[in-house]
Formats: structure tokens, sequence, C-alpha cells
């Protein structure tokens, strides 16, 4: 799962990216209002943590103009603003949840989990997704199928999930690469159609009826094999 964090409290942002890592997250972290606005609208994360109080943008600024284009990634708002209008304003302009410093990392942890459930789930969870005929098992970084199982590796296990989140829909080579490899990487092409082949290569080990379909010209989507 990817998280931007933008906070401009260095200490704050460093110690938080290293507790969200530990946990098994990749962070992309920045530092004021404009920043955190370039990286939202790349439509890339799980989850936004967004202080209130930036530099160059206020955190309530970049989330307004990240709703206005679209961008539906769920946003906590951090801030050490804590009355009922302060957050019945963050609330109002479109952030998900709304937490106030100085709080607990576990607190954090737990309301990223909150607004990041999926409903559709068929147990309580979180650190398992079932999809069709396989489980992932999130914190393990494993694939459970029909006729086995098998552990990813961590850039393996980014995509998969990244595939096993929006199943059906058609991912472009570009979202995936900025999806998993980050906007700042300069990976090549290539990289992806490799990985693409060893996810086809573990959903056909585990017995799956999951298939990652090319979509010429523009990228690839997760699909149920058709029934002959």
């Amino acid at each position: 799962m990817r998280i931007l964090l933008a906070e401009d409290n260095r200490q704050l942002n460093q110690t938080l990216t290293i507790s969200l890592e530990l946990e098994g997250f990749t962070v992309d972290c920045c530092f004021d209002g404009e920043e955190a606005f370039y990286y939202g609208e790349q439509n890339i994360y799980d989850v936004i943590l967004l202080d209130r109080m930036l530099p160059l943008m206020d955190g309530t600024e970049v989330l307004t103009k990240l709703r206005k284009k679209g961008i539906i990634t769920p946003v906590i708002l951090i801030t050490a603003l804590g009355s009922v209008s302060d957050k019945v304003t963050g609330l109002d302009l479109g952030a998900d949840d709304y937490l106030v410093k100085p709080f607990a990392t576990e607190e954090l942890l737990a309301r990223i989990r909150c607004i990041t459930r999926r409903p559709s789930a068929l147990n309580h969870d979180d650190d398992i997704l079932p999809v069709s005929d396989i489980v992932w098992h999130m914190n393990e970084d494993r694939l459970t199928g029909p006729s086995g199982s098998c552990t990813l590796s961590k850039r393996e296990a980014a995509l998969m999930e990244t595939f096993l989140r929006r199943k059906n829909q058609t991912l472009s080579r570009s979202l995936l690469l900025l999806k998993v490899w980050g906007p700042d990487s300069d990976v090549e092409e290539g990289n992806l159609d490799n990985y693409i082949h060893f996810l086809r290569r573990r959903l056909q080990g585990v017995g799956s009826s999951l298939q990652i379909r090319t979509i010429r010209g523009i990228g690839y989507c997760l699909q149920d094999k058709p029934v002959k």
C-alpha cells in the first residue's frame, strides 16, 4: 500500500515515515503544499496524510483542489487545530478523517486501516484480501490459491496488490509504474513487462482462474478467465 505523507515538520515527517515503513507501507513524503498537490494529483496513493498547515499551499487548499480534480483518495488531515469547528471544516472540505496532534502512532495506523477497509471483504481480518479464488495475505506478501500458495518479492507484492484492489479495471502502464516504483523513479518500462510475466506465473502456480490481460496500447487488466 502506497501512502503520501505531507508534513513540513522534518523530524515528525521522518519519524512517521519510519513507523509506516516498518508496518510494510511504501511512503512518499513531501514538505509543502505545492509538492503535496503535485504528488496527490498523480492518483497513485491508497491514503494521503495531509498536514493542515503547510508552507506554499495550505493543506485545506490542497484537499479542495484534489477533490475538484476528482481525486477520491482517502485523506486524513493531521493538525494541531483541534476545535470542533476546525474538524467540521476539514471534513466538509472532503477529508475522510481528522487526527489532532500529538497522537500515538497506533491510533494513526488504526485510522489508516479503518478508511482503507473494503466493505466487500469476506472476513474481518485487516491483513487479508480475498479476490475471486485467491486470498492475498498483505502482511506476509503471500498469495494463496486453489492449489497452493507462494510468497512474492516486495515489488511483485506491490504490483499484485494494485491489481487485486482494482480487479476488472484497465490500468495504464504509466499508472502502474507510478504506483509501484513511485513518481521519482527512472525505472525502464521493460521492468514492468518482466514483473507482469512473474505475476502471471504466480497466479498459474497457485491454480487461480485470474489472469492479467494485456490491453494493447493502454496497459493491463486483472480478470477472471472466461468459462469455456
